[in-house]
């Protein structure tokens, strides 16, 4: 399927590593322009090397902070600057300390919002003004499984994931009128470094090894394994692509079915 996204204008946050690295891969090979987001610039650089290498595209990138809306401003006025215009967002962010309620204080919640929500609507806020002015555009933002089935051990993911939920959901119908499509992806079990920590807390608490641990899940899922970050990578670009002309608000999983949930 042609995917209509040369030269169209991509920015992918949290993209240094993990499903946001994935993600401006296959931006870049279908010859998007693709401007990466994340707070190490040494990663970065390693990034788009290594995109440039794969696809022949090369990724530009700002360093910053998804919690500091300074950065968030200076990431959308860079790659207006540099590609005039935005065509898609991706939101993605790292997760917030697994624990469960008696954990944590306010501080610790306030730092969980403004990591996976509000993040967010700082991006979103800051790239509507290019996508209204074009009467079109993509959003998706990235989620948790838990937004279908909350998973223990993670209050604090569980909670501000269903916000965003209800972010997207609420935008899908303000947005309309502009030809803004917005939807939610949901990772299931997908082999990333997040996925890796998870794993290792909850084979500490089982006292059982992390490659045991990943055994028995697989069990539970219908394909019997853990996805890779490309299988999520594409059902992402396909939702930002001129391809997707009428997928709006709505809450995709990819979990090789491991979700039973609705």
């Amino acid at each position: 399927m042609e995917l209509g996204l040369k030269n169209k204008t991509v920015i992918v946050t949290a993209s240094s590593s993990g499903l946001g690295k994935a993600a401006a891969l296959e931006f870049c090979r279908e010859g998007a322009n693709v401007m990466l987001f994340s707070r190490s610039e040494e990663e970065l650089v390693k990034t788009q090397k290594e995109i440039k290498e794969i696809t022949g595209k090369e990724p530009l990138f700002t360093v910053g902070d998804m919690t500091n809306y300074e950065d968030i401003k200076r990431l959308v006025k860079n790659t207006v600057e540099a590609f005039e215009d935005v065509y898609a967002l991706v939101n993605n962010t790292g997760g917030p300390p697994a624990g469960n309620f008696d954990n944590f204080d306010d501080e610790a919640w306030q730092k969980a919002y403004e990591l996976c929500l509000l993040s967010y609507i700082r991006t979103i806020r800051e790239v509507l003004p290019f996508m209204k002015r074009n009467n079109e555009g993509k959003i998706v933002n990235f989620t948790s499984s838990s937004v279908k089935q909350v998973l223990d051990n993670l209050i604090l993911s569980n909670t501000f994931r269903m916000g965003v939920v209800g972010l997207s959901k609420t935008l899908s119908q303000e947005l309309g009128k502009y030809n803004i499509l917005i939807n939610v992806v949901g990772p299931g079990r997908i082999g990333t470094a997040r996925v890796e920590y998870l794993d290792k807390i909850r084979a500490e608490k089982a006292g059982i090894t992390v490659e045991e641990l990943r055994k028995e899940t697989s069990k539970n899922i219908p394909l019997g394994r853990y996805g890779t970050p490309e299988e999520y990578a594409k059902l992402t670009v396909f939702l930002c692509s001129p391809a997707n002309t009428y997928i709006t608000g709505q809450i995709i999983l990819v979990d090789g079915g491991m979700v039973k949930a609705y």
